[in-house]
This record gives structure tokens, C-alpha cells and sequence, in this order.
């Protein structure tokens, strides 16, 4: 695990430097996650932070969702907050080194933390791939704001063509709209996916 990215994100978490928090699970996902049926779904939420719509999940009855950060301190706030989660699917570790299947995982302000280079995002939708069960689905909400060239300054944006580029070899495109039911501050800046795993690249 990368110690610097490890400690870059926990003082921002010391810090409460999490504008991308905002304070509950988003309107978007819940939307999403009540259509759901099967409580039985290996769900996995990267990046996860304060995970709110893990807890959201889990007061639903769902039994397998596991939740992944850098920061050990996230986790262990969350562990705190909601003390009867299964304290083995809390996963402390590097994205890229992770390991395991899951039906589902869910994407939400987590891709938008990485430098957008091409290397990584194309990296991330391979590791999407390799982590999904067949037929299992990436979904969640992709920024849709222009990239300006700073390579600090998160969230990082793209639009809908570019994130097709990366993700199309992977996935087959369910579906990947401007989101209609985002929260007021982020209405319009949005992009809501649903990508299901293909059984074979593309070539």
C-alpha cells in the first residue's frame, strides 16, 4: 500500500477537508439501491470514506457489503457510528491491490480522488473488471465538469465520452445519463452508470 497516498488521505480526514461529504447517503444511490432485491448481493464501496451508503445498505438487511479506504480513520469512524457492521468487511488497503469478487460495487466521488491521467483511469476500469463476478455491475455517478489541467485540486471531472473510452473494453453500457435526481449543489454535474461486466474483453 502506498504509505504517502495512506497519509495524504487521512490528514485529510483529520483536517475535515471532505467537501466531497455531504453527510448522507446521496439521493442518486438510494434511488438505485431500493430497486434492488437480493439482500444476498456481494457488494463492495471503494474509496468509501464515511460510507453512508454502506449504513444505508446494512439498515436494509443487506449481508454482504464490504467497504474499502486507504485511511484506516474513516473506518474506524464508521465502525463506531454503526457498531453492529461486521467489523471483517471493513477493508483497510489500496484499490488497486485488492483483492476478492462482488456482484455489485458501488462508485461514488471515488474515481473523481484520482490524478486524471489516462494510465490510472484506465487502470481503475480494469481493476472494476477483475473484481466483479460475471455478470456483476459497476454503478454509481461520474462528475460531469471540465477538466482544468490542475492536478491537485480534487474533485477531477472528465465528460461522457472520455469515461466510455476507458470503461467500453470492460463493460457493456446499461446505461450513463446526466444525473436527474442529484442533490441541489451538483444538479447538471453529474453523470449516473450502470456498467455490467462483460464476459470477455473487447477487443
Amino acid at each position: 500500500m502506498n504509505s504517502d497516498t495512506e497519509a495524504y488521505w487521512t490528514k485529510r480526514y483529520q483536517e475535515e477537508q471532505t467537501g466531497w461529504d455531504i453527510g448522507e447517503s446521496s439521493r442518486p444511490m438510494r434511488h438505485y439501491i431500493d430497486q434492488l432485491t437480493n439482500k444476498d448481493l456481494r457488494i463492495l464501496i471503494p474509496g468509501a470514506g464515511n460510507a453512508y451508503e454502506a449504513e444505508y445498505l446494512h439498515r436494509l438487511g443487506y449481508k454482504s457489503i464490504h467497504i474499502l479506504d486507504i485511511s484506516a480513520l474513516p473506518l474506524n469512524q464508521f465502525q463506531k457510528r454503526v457498531p453492529d457492521f461486521p467489523s471483517d468487511h471493513l477493508r483497510h488497503g489500496d484499490f488497486f491491490q485488492h483483492e476478492g469478487e462482488y456482484d455489485l460495487i458501488l462508485e461514488q466521488t471515488f474515481f473523481c480522488s484520482f490524478p486524471p491521467v489516462a494510465e490510472t483511469r484506465k487502470a481503475y476500469a480494469k481493476k472494476m473488471f477483475e473484481l466483479l463476478s460475471p455478470n456483476g455491475k459497476l454503478v454509481g455517478l461520474w462528475f460531469d465538469i471540465p477538466l482544468t489541467g490542475d492536478m491537485e485540486n480534487r474533485p477531477f471531472g472528465g465528460d461522457r465520452y472520455e469515461y466510455l473510452s476507458y470503461f467500453s473494453p470492460y463493460f457493456i453500457v446499461r446505461s450513463f445519463e446526466s444525473c436527474y435526481n442529484s442533490i441541489s449543489p451538483r444538479q447538471g454535474s453529474e453523470l449516473f452508470g450502470i456498467f455490467q461486466r462483460r464476459s470477455e474483453l473487447s477487443s
